[in-house]
C-alpha cells in the first residue's frame, strides 16, 4: 500500500510548477529519497531500473554506436553519432575515451558492434556507468533513445540518500503525478522492509526549495 496519496503529491506539485523567477532552462523535478534502518555496508545494495509513462529528461543526449545501417539512420534522425572507424580512430586514448563518455549521457550501440565495445574502447564508458543499451536494426533507435531518457534508475551507494529525475516542470500535473507515484512505490518495492526503510520523501526543481512528500 503506498503511504503517498495523490493528493499530496499534486500540492508539492502545484508549489514547485507555481510561477516565480522564469529561469532559461526547463528546471528537472527531483524526486529526493532519505532511508533509515539500512547499513549500506551489511545489507544488500539494491539497483533497479524503471521506465516512466512520460519522458522525465528529454534533453538528455544519446549517442549511437553504430554500424553503417544505423549511422545512416542516425543521420536522417538527426542524431549524434559515432561510426566503427571513428572509434578506432580514438585508438584506445584514455583521454579521449573520457572526453567522449562525458560529452553525452547515455550511449546506444548496434547488437552487432556490442562485443567490439570493449576492445575498442576498453572499460572507459563501464566505469563511467554508460555503457551502451544494445538496439537491433528492428527497432527505431529514436524510440530507444526515449526510451533511455524514460528510464531512471535507483542504485543504493554508500549513503542513505538517492535522487532520481522524475520529470520536469513543463510536464502536466497528472504526467508528474503518474511519474512520481509509479516511481516511488517502485522504490520502495526494492528495499528489504519496504515503507519501513523510508526515512523521507522529497520533490525539488533543480532551482527550488524542496517539498516533503513523506
Amino acid at each position: 500500500m503506498s503511504k503517498v496519496n495523490a493528493s499530496a503529491v499534486r500540492e508539492a506539485i502545484a508549489a514547485i510548477t507555481a510561477p516565480e523567477k522564469k529561469r532559461n532552462f526547463v528546471e528537472t523535478i527531483e524526486l529526493q529519497i532519505g532511508l533509515k534502518n539500512y547499513d549500506p555496508q551489511r545489507d544488500k545494495r539494491f539497483s533497479g531500473t524503471i521506465k516512466l509513462p512520460n519522458i522525465p529528461r528529454p534533453n538528455l543526449s544519446v549517442c549511437i554506436l553504430g554500424d553503417a545501417f544505423h549511422c545512416d539512420q542516425a543521420k536522417a534522425a538527426g542524431m549524434e553519432f559515432q561510426s566503427v572507424d571513428d572509434l578506432k580512430k580514438l585508438n584506445k586514448n584514455k583521454k579521449l575515451i573520457k572526453k567522449l563518455a562525458k560529452k553525452y549521457d547515455a550511449f546506444l550501440a548496434s547488437e552487432a558492434l556490442i562485443k567490439q565495445i570493449p576492445r575498442l574502447l576498453g572499460p572507459g564508458l563501464h566505469k563511467v556507468g554508460k555503457f551502451p543499451t544494445p538496439v537491433s536494426h528492428a527497432e527505431s533507435i529514436v524510440d530507444k533513445a526515449n526510451e533511455i531518457r524514460a528510464t531512471i534508475k535507483f542504485q543504493l551507494k554508500k549513503v542513505l540518500c538517492l535522487g532520481v529525475a522524475v520529470g520536469h516542470v513543463e510536464m502536466t500535473e497528472d504526467q508528474l503525478v503518474a511519474n512520481i507515484l509509479l516511481s516511488v512505490n517502485f522504490l520502495v518495492s526494492l528495499l528489504k522492509k519496504n515503507w519501513q526503510n523510508v526515512k523521507s520523501l522529497y520533490l525539488k526543481s533543480t532551482m527550488g526549495k524542496p517539498y516533503r512528500l513523506y
